[in-house]
């Protein structure tokens, strides 16, 4: 007998096998979410996750040949789908008394689960736009399957966001926010990296709370493990793009690695310092967390980069300290008005580009990159 689909306000982005379908669902789930969350979605500063767009016949063209071996493996694990049904409530989702949380942080968690829902429905975006305008078979089988696993993430943070009475608009974000073109070798710069820092940082909370399950003060932290593999898998496919083509990573590319590389880092560390209630929360020290992170990141990024960032040196740390108080500096400027508010403005502004440029031309680390770029999870 043929069972009639369920309505879509009945079904969860857990079990979507695609893009579409879990965006579908989010559509019609878009009526109960919060202009709030969405405006803070919608802002684009430095800091904030934006939403790109590139040159997608480039990246059509791309010829996997070179790692046909290690493609074919990590799509047919894609293809498994070993998360599906993942992402959804349980009887682990322990109740959260929102009315009853410290209003600090409670602000500061909101916007961190606000920040992590767009920055998953960035990629969703990105990669759901690749797979739709391409003719590749390789590229757009992969794309689809990054969308369907990016989707799935959204929408379970926006799941814990309306128990707390917020949640984003995805479908209004998808047609209203604004779009920033990146050639396709900073696509890939920059999302192997945010794949691969993400990981890091997931698997870093996840096994602190293990250790100290005291601080789980929100129970979205018991999925980290299985997303933070995701996020493995998708930093492994771009290893792999970039592996086909080795001028991507040699050169005077190996600039524009460098400068990702400080870029992605600092926003982290500026970002993370921006909310310290969320980390005294998690029982978390800031500065440990981010050394943490970064050390787990570059030994990762070896598989692909031929340099790592001297996070050791006395200089970098000095050179962290001194972005976030001139971004901290910077957020009060702006809250003010008038000309000294201006001038102070451009001060920290100025400070900021400065500590930014001192980071980058800290010496590198350079080191062979192996000749197989498989890696599996470790951490």
């Amino acid at each position: 007998m043929n069972m009639q689909a369920k309505p879509l306000h009945a079904r969860h982005t857990a079990d979507a096998t695609t893009a579409e379908e879990g965006l579908a669902i989010q559509e019609e789930q878009a009526r109960l979410d919060s202009h709030f969350a969405t405006d803070v979605a919608m802002q684009n500063t430095l800091l904030t996750p934006r939403f790109y767009t590139t040159d997608f016949d480039e990246m059509d063209a791309i010829d996997v040949t070179p790692v046909r071996r290690d493609w074919d493996e990590l799509i047919a694990e894609m293809d498994a789908d070993p998360n599906k049904g993942h992402f959804r409530k349980t009887e682990d989702w322990d109740h959260v008394d929102w009315e009853g949380m410290d209003p600090a942080l409670k602000k500061e968690f909101i916007d961190f689960l606000i920040s992590s829902c767009t920055a998953e429905f960035s990629g969703c975006v990105l990669y759901k736009e690749m797979k739709r305008r391409g003719g590749n078979p390789d590229i757009t089988k992969l794309f689809q399957l990054m969308a369907r696993d990016e989707a799935r993430h959204a929408g379970f943070i926006n799941d814990a966001l309306r128990e707390a009475g917020v949640a984003v608009n995805l479908g209004f974000l998808t047609q209203k926010k604004k779009y920033t073109y990146f050639r396709p070798k900073f696509i890939y710069y920059a999302t192997y990296l945010s794949e691969k820092i993400g990981y890091a940082r997931y698997i870093t909370i996840f096994r602190h709370l293990q250790a100290h399950p005291e601080h789980r003060f929100h129970p979205i932290f018991k999925w980290f493990e299985e997303w933070c593999n995701d996020e493995f898998r998708h930093g492994e496919a771009f290893a792999l793009l970039m592996k086909t083509d080795p001028k991507l990573t040699s050169g005077v590319n190996v600039w524009w690695i460098k400068f990702f590389l400080t870029a992605v880092y600092a926003t982290m560390y500026v970002r993370d310092h921006q909310r310290p209630e969320f980390h005294a929360a998690l029982g978390v020290d800031p500065d440990w967390y981010g050394h943490e992170v970064f050390t787990k990141t570059s030994e990762l990024s070896k598989q692909i980069f031929p340099i790592t960032l001297d996070i050791e040196s006395p200089a970098w740390s000095r050179g962290l300290k001194r972005l976030q108080k001139a971004n901290a500096d910077l957020a009060k400027a702006k809250a003010g008005t008038g000309p000294m508010a201006a001038l102070r403005r451009m001060a920290a502004s100025t400070r900021a580009a400065a500590a930014f440029a001192r980071l980058y031309v800290i010496p590198a680390k350079r080191h062979n990159v192996p000749a197989s770029t498989r890696l599996e999870p470790a951490y």
